[in-house]
């Protein structure tokens, strides 16, 4: 496995989010096979794992830190607080909370559940625009100082809030939704990272399975299932976007390479130093997306995808209004 650098961290290129594992695409495994995938993720050379405390309300960080315990010094373990579930009288529910108090709770019971001392990275989930940034950032380098976190970062923010966090505590590495089809970091926040040193690290590299190439019916998709939400999977616009596969699975062809595989290889040679992290529950896609570290893509060829799928022929909104207010990034 190739390797990047993420803040003091060497890692792989390519890293793996967890988040499947327990949430968000219908039903999760069960957690025997997240833990085999976990495993296997191991001896395909990952060394760079991302969870947080709202996945599955703390069973995904549950399942990560046991499936992980035994190779702890090995790895790089990455998680999020500032969003996660509270119990109501009617039952759990997500809450954004970046007060500095609510932090440190998140953190502790993060801790529990991996089962360990101390966080590689600490992610701010989503910046809670009710505190200021500089409060929970602050709130994050007490942890820091404390021990219990060694490197900061952010989620889905703008290159505004991140030049703000930076100036608090430096951050090491910022997340947000980037791939052929969700281009908004190229606007500030690609070029912010490079200036202040941070790595950028995309989720959703694969477009939520888009770019895998065999999402053809959104009508099959569990009643639980996130994208159900997301305007680009309304039935009307998926049918619109789909036009973009057959020139996309020609360039796959072309390369010799799998679509999913393309669309990662695409995200490695757009700039050395970012990390996606893509997530599976399946280990056959877990193998296909890793061995996208061998792909090569010419110029010509990155070129042509980029003038394929980009924000002017993508259809829809990547967020419904509700989650769009609770993120600070720029949109096309």
């Amino acid at each position: 496995m190739q390797q990047r650098q993420l803040g003091p961290f060497t890692v792989s290129a390519i890293g793996l989010g967890c988040m499947n594992l327990s949430h968000a695409y219908g039903a999760p495994p069960a957690p025997e096979v997240g833990e085999a995938l976990l495993h296997r993720a191991l001896d395909l050379g990952v060394t760079l794992f991302d969870t947080a405390a709202l996945y599955g309300f703390g069973a995904n960080e549950s399942l990560v830190g046991k499936a992980l315990k035994a190779h702890r010094q090995q790895i790089t373990l990455c998680t999020k607080g500032g969003m996660a579930g509270v119990t109501f009288p009617d039952g759990v529910k997500r809450v954004i909370n970046g007060r500095p108090e609510a932090i440190r709770q998140n953190c502790e019971d993060s801790l529990s559940r991996l089962g360990t001392d101390v966080i590689d990275l600490y992610y701010l989930h989503r910046w809670d625009k009710q505190v200021p940034i500089e409060d929970s950032v602050g709130a994050m380098s007490d942890l820091v100082r404390a021990g219990k976190v060694r490197t900061i970062g952010l989620s889905e923010v703008s290159a505004t809030t991140l030049r703000k966090a930076h100036a608090v505590h430096p951050i090491a590495a910022l997340q947000t939704e980037y791939s052929l089809w969700t281009r908004n970091p190229e606007i500030a926040v690609l070029k912010a990272c490079e200036e202040l040193g941070v790595t950028f690290v995309p989720f959703s590299p694969v477009a939520r399975g888009f770019l895998c190439g065999d999402l053809r019916d959104v009508g099959g998709l569990a009643a639980n299932d996130i994208r159900r939400s997301m305007p680009r999977f309304a039935a009307d616009t998926y049918a619109a976007n789909l036009h973009l596969l057959p020139g996309y699975l020609a360039i796959a062809q072309e390369v010799g390479c799998t679509p999913a595989q393309l669309a990662l290889a695409w995200l490695l040679h757009k700039d050395s130093k970012l990390i996606p992290i893509p997530g599976t529950q399946n280990i056959h896609h877990l193998e296909d997306n890793m061995a996208a570290v061998h792909v090569t893509l010419t110029a010509d060829q990155m070129q042509r995808l980029e003038a394929l799928i980009n924000q002017h022929t993508v259809k829809g909104a990547r967020y419904n209004a509700q989650a769009t207010v609770e993120v600070d990034t720029e949109e096309f």
